[in-house]
């Protein structure tokens, strides 16, 4: 008879040559290439039949381990200069497997009394270093989309209370919201997947800075308000995914304060920087949001997936998601509102431990250390390259995300140096080296290098310098 439940020696054995593998792996990290050359990769289907009998489970494991090592896209590579995608931290490795194995529900208190209470508190410590007194609410969410989608419904349940029982047809009116247009796309797909419309999303255009642009934004919402629409929230970004720019968040908040609109700060990337003491300014006027998206998956070096959503209106989680339902067990003696009543999600991982973790092991002051270091290289990197022949800074360094351009004779086209851009960037990675991207920025080629993986140092840096103008060189002559 198979069985799910192998032997004790045998899991032993599992785990030991799981570790191992892992052990390895996070060794090779800062020499290991992004990915294959370009000649090796495949992308085509794996085609393998449904197994209808037990295999040896070492020889499984090594299999799937060789192979995805072997051909895999390494972002926790140390030459990974891409999207916000970071090496995670070993202990939040752990920290998965440990959840995994115990598989605690995070749904009602009554069932994870210990595992809420983690998670209650892990909220508690971000929310104080955002800089919020009492009360303050939050939860864990899959990522900065889910975070964002939760926000705006908070917004909405503030602003039409009968919204969640009545829809949307009960406002009388179509609702806005504004956003930059560098702001990230979840917020199109919330507004879509909330039944306001795609359309109820402003794009408001942005400075030199990337920033927000507050005259612009002031006259949409003063245009939508004579048109008969009803403006409920401004989103601004701290750390753009494109180019890591943080709009002005107390000039925000003043005109949310004057229009009474509620003010949500998706900071998904760069609201990291609450960590450190010693960068915190750079997110002047957080402290004024209504709501706050956090994604640890990014700048806190965790594992996906971690994200969340903070408001300083706690009272709105279950206003907003809350459902009675009679067979899940309630805990009598708890004042906690159970996690189902306060997130869009039902069923609930424990997605908060692996940042427990990492706090308890390596506490705030490694962090503080951390975001220092990759803005201190990104800093270093942009004087770097910038000195040279082959490239200009394309907008402001914020955050640890750069921008540059490549430097054309003459006056070209945005076409040319776009196609110049493209170019430099492919002969750069094709090799799998290392890693990194074409974006546009305030609609304008550049290429995007971002300090990501704590495993970065200078050297990797200096090699990806060399290698950005050495296939400068060899593609400007053909221009």
């Amino acid at each position: 008879m198979t069985s799910f439940d192998l032997d004790e020696k045998t899991r032993l054995a599992l785990g030991h040559q799981l570790v191992e593998i892992i052990n390895k792996f996070y060794a090779s990290l800062p020499d290991r290439p992004v990915q294959l050359p370009i000649q090796q990769r495949s992308f085509a289907p794996l085609t393998n039949p449904l197994p209808e009998t037990a295999e040896n489970p070492a020889t499984v494991l090594e299999e799937v381990s060789a192979a995805l090592i072997a051909n895999g896209f390494h972002v926790p590579s140390a030459s990974y200069f891409g999207l916000m995608n970071p090496a995670p931290t070993y202990i939040a490795v752990l920290a998965e497997a440990l959840v995994a194995a115990l598989n605690p529900q995070l749904a009602t208190q009554n069932r994870s009394q210990l595992a809420a209470k983690i998670e209650d508190e892990t909220v508690r410590w971000i929310a104080e270093l955002v800089g919020w007194k009492t009360p303050f609410g939050g939860t864990f969410t899959s990522g900065g989309n889910e975070a964002n989608f939760s926000a705006l419904a908070l917004a909405l349940t503030e602003h039409f209370p009968g919204i969640v029982e009545d829809g949307v047809s009960s406002i009388g009116a179509q609702p806005v919201v504004y956003a930059s247009s560098e702001s990230h796309h979840s917020l199109d797909k919330s507004a879509g997947l909330l039944g306001i419309g795609r359309k109820a999303l402003r794009r408001i255009p942005v400075t030199d800075q990337v920033q927000m642009d507050l005259t612009k934004l002031a006259k949409a919402i003063a245009e939508d308000k004579a048109a008969g629409r009803r403006p409920f929230c401004v989103v601004a970004t701290a750390g753009t995914t494109n180019s890591g720019a943080i709009d002005d968040m107390v000039a925000i908040a003043d005109i949310c304060c004057k229009h009474n609109l509620w003010l949500h700060v998706d900071g998904a990337y760069g609201a990291a920087a609450i960590f450190s003491r010693k960068h915190h300014r750079l997110l002047r006027g957080i402290e004024l949001a209504d709501s706050i998206t956090i994604d640890p998956h990014k700048w806190l070096a965790m594992p996906f997936a971690a994200g969340v959503v903070l408001t300083s209106h706690p009272e709105l989680l279950e206003s907003a998601f809350g459902t009675h339902t009679p067979y899940m067990p309630k805990a009598t003696n708890s004042t906690r509102v159970d996690n189902f009543k306060v997130s869009t999600q039902w069923s609930r991982r424990m997605n908060s431990l692996k940042l427990w973790l990492t706090l308890r092991v390596h506490g705030r002051q490694a962090y503080e250390e951390h975001i220092d270091r990759q803005l201190t290289l990104a800093r270093w990197f942009v004087e770097r390259t910038i000195a040279g022949n082959h490239f200009e800074l394309a907008v402001p360094q914020v955050l640890p995300i750069i921008n540059l351009r490549a430097k054309l004779p003459g006056t070209p086209s945005e076409e040319q140096i776009a196609s110049v851009n493209a170019a430099i960037v492919e002969e750069v990675t094709h090799s799998g080296d290392r890693w990194i991207s074409v974006t546009n920025v305030n609609g304008r080629s550049v290429i995007r290098i971002m300090v990501i993986s704590y495993l970065t140092g200078e050297q990797h840096l200096e090699d990806l310098a060399v290698a950005m103008e050495r296939a400068a060189t060899n593609v400007l002559p053909n221009i």
